[in-house]
């Protein structure tokens, strides 16, 4: 029986094989031609059109803070990775496993379950971001122990609290990587008069990004349009100014954090004081975002293995156990 496994990310989207692993990790990126409304590309080949296309082609974000913007497009994205994800395999209908997140309406449980179907799915299951982040972490998620993960994907974050198999818990907040790119745009256009794209701000933040305030400056050089005279203008930027770009983005990142234990029982509280927060998600590769969170909370925090792959990696894990986790998932045939 073919079983797949899908994190649906706002960024990116990650499909695993159990037995085999990640076998797609590509863009949620779908270009569409305005005219006949036909798919032309999808993942990689759709995101290298971002800010270069003709009137004539649309490059679009089906997804948008985690949840689907539009329904048709994520159909039609799904139906493409499962399709690829399949290769020789594509006639056999595939069990389809997708992460959504915590905050998830049913409305929009129906939308992924409908989209999902219709790309060919034999049978669905959802289950909720932070279980399969914690799953993935190699968390032991069903022991009677609190255990916290905070996943910071591309359009949202979430941090839950999870023990004996089910979330306690939970908070989100709609800031990502994908916020932070933004706020990485502003501020250059702001106190250098230069506008750069989101896939610049993208490198920026990856390359020299610190969630603290180094002693010793890394430096970039960047190409942008010069607001003032309209021509390219190449100016060198620090780390620590990407620091205080995305200051604001990080402390309300860093809220959720004390808004969620807050609520969480004491028991728990001094369990995850022993234990610390796991980060997961792309968010956790931006550099000294665990000593940022230890600082401001009090609480030990560290990156998980391989942190981009931990939701995908639970989905593997879900699938090839069904019946140790069923109480998580939410199944529809």
């Amino acid at each position: 029986m073919a079983k797949i496994g899908i994190d649906l990310g706002t960024t990116n989207t990650v499909v695993f094989i159990p037995k085999k692993g990640i076998v797609i990790n590509e863009p949620s990126v779908v270009a569409i031609s305005v005219l006949d409304n036909k798919l032309l590309a999808v993942g990689n080949a759709a995101k290298e059109m971002i800010g270069r296309t003709p009137d004539s082609i649309i490059v679009s974000k089906p997804l948008v803070d985690g949840a689907i913007a539009d329904y048709r497009i994520t159909g039609a994205m799904l139906r493409y990775f499962i399709k690829k994800a399949m290769g020789v395999m594509s006639f056999v209908k595939p069990e389809v496993l997708i992460s959504v997140p915590a905050g998830i309406t049913s409305t929009e449980k129906r939308a992924v379950i409908e989209a999902t179907l219709n790309a060919g799915a034999k049978a669905v299951y959802l289950v909720k971001e932070p279980v399969l982040a914690a799953i993935g972490a190699k968390i032991p998620i069903n022991s009677p122990t609190g255990n916290m993960i905070l996943n910071i994907g591309g359009g949202t974050t979430e941090l839950a609290v999870i023990s004996l198999g089910g979330i306690v818990s939970w908070n989100s907040v709609r800031i990502g990587g994908n916020k932070l790119d933004q706020a990485i745009v502003g501020y250059i256009k702001k106190n250098h008069g230069l506008a750069i794209g989101e896939r610049t701000a993208e490198l920026i933040k990856l390359s020299i990004g610190s969630a603290i305030k180094q002693p010793e400056e890394e430096k970039i050089n960047i190409k942008g349009r010069d607001l003032a005279t309209g021509y390219p203008r190449t100016i060198e930027i620090g780390s620590n100014e990407i620091t205080e770009a995305i200051s604001e983005q990080l402390r309300e990142i860093v809220q959720i954090v004390k808004n969620v234990l807050e609520v969480t029982p004491p028991e728990l509280c001094s369990d995850i004081m022993d234990r610390g927060i796991i980060i997961s998600g792309g968010g956790a590769l931006l550099k000294h975002i665990d000593t940022l969170i230890n600082r401001i909370t009090g609480v030990p925090a560290s990156i998980a293995d391989d942190p981009l792959f931990c939701v995908a990696r639970g989905t593997g894990i879900v699938l090839e156990n069904l019946d140790v986790y069923k109480r998580n998932v939410v199944a529809k045939r």
